[in-house]
């Protein structure tokens, strides 16, 4: 059960891994910038926060793997 409820957080983080892999920290880091103003932006909108919550979240989680490892 706890499997299928961390599946989302999982898949965030493998996709984070991935871009972090391909393209370097320091780049991850400053995608995950952009990200996250864009969401912050988007979700500000109201009717953007579909798309913007999600930005956040990935915005956040890159630059969290950039700095850290």
């Amino acid at each position: 059960m706890a499997r299928i409820l961390t599946f989302p957080l999982m898949l965030i983080w493998r996709l984070t891994r991935l871009i972090v892999e391909a393209v370097g920290r320091l780049l991850a880091v400053v995608i995950g910038f952009v990200f996250l103003v864009v969401g912050t932006l988007l979700t500000l909108t109201g009717i953007g926060a579909i798309v913007g919550v999600p930005l956040l979240i990935l915005g956040l989680a890159l630059m969290v793997k950039g700095v850290f490892g």
